[in-house]
C-alpha cells in the first residue's frame, strides 16, 4: 500500500521563523524607563569625566569652552545610551558573552561618536549660519552641506580625543557590564553518545 508522502514546502516555514525571530529580537530590544534613565545619565557622566580629563591632561582645562565640551560630550553621550542599548540588545540577542561584550563595545563607539558628532555639527552649523545665504536657495544648499562636513571633520579630527584615555576605559567597563548582564542561551542536549 502506497500512502502518499506530505512534502513540506521549504520556505513558508523559514520565513515563520524569521518573523518570529524578528519578532523575538524587537522585544529583547525593548527598553524600560529606568534602562534609559540611568544609564544615560550615567554614560553621559563617565563621557564628560573623559572630555574633563583629557582637557586637565593634556591643556591643564586652560580653554573657555570647558563647561561646554564638557555639556557636549554628557548630552552627546546621554542621547547616545538609549540607542546604543537598544542596538545591542537586539544584535546580541541569543548570542554568547563575547559576542555580546564586541557588540557592546561596537554599538556604544559607533553611536556614542555619531550622536556627539552630529550635535557638534549643528551647533557649528548653527554659528556660522548668519553668514550664509538666504534658506533653501542653491548657495544656502552649498554652503550648508560644506558647513557641516567641516563640522564633522573638525570633530573627527578635534574632538574624538576628549574620549582619550579615560573614554577608553570606560566604554571598555560598560561593554563588560552589558555583557555580564546579558543571558546567554541555554544549549540543548541531544541524546545522543558520543
Amino acid at each position: 500500500m502506497n500512502t502518499p508522502v506530505k512534502r513540506h514546502k521549504g520556505p513558508a516555514p523559514k520565513a515563520a521563523n524569521d518573523n518570529s525571530n524578528l519578532r523575538d529580537r524587537l522585544q529583547a530590544a525593548r527598553l524600560g524607563w529606568r534602562d534609559i534613565v540611568y544609564g544615560s545619565i550615567g554614560w553621559g557622566a563617565a563621557m564628560a569625566i573623559s572630555a574633563q580629563a583629557w582637557l586637565w591632561l593634556s591643556i591643564a582645562a586652560l580653554t573657555s569652552h570647558y563647561w561646554s565640551l564638557t555639556a557636549l560630550a554628557f548630552v552627546g553621550a546621554a542621547v547616545a545610551w538609549p540607542l546604543s542599548l537598544a542596538a545591542f540588545r537586539f544584535i546580541a540577542f541569543r548570542r554568547g558573552r563575547q559576542a555580546a561584550f564586541a557588540a557592546a563595545f561596537i554599538c556604544l563607539t559607533i553611536f556614542t561618536i555619531g550622536v556627539t558628532s552630529v550635535m557638534f555639527a549643528f551647533i557649528y552649523r548653527n554659528f556660522y549660519a548668519q553668514w550664509h545665504g538666504d534658506p533653501f536657495t542653491k548657495l544656502w544648499l552649498i554652503q550648508f552641506t560644506f558647513t557641516t562636513a567641516s563640522a564633522l571633520y573638525q570633530f573627527a579630527v578635534q574632538g574624538l580625543r576628549l574620549y582619550l584615555p579615560v573614554g577608553v576605559v570606560f566604554l571598555f567597563a560598560a561593554s563588560y557590564l552589558l555583557a555580564s548582564k546579558h543571558s546567554v542561551p541555554k544549549t540543548r542536549k541531544t541524546g545522543t553518545f558520543v
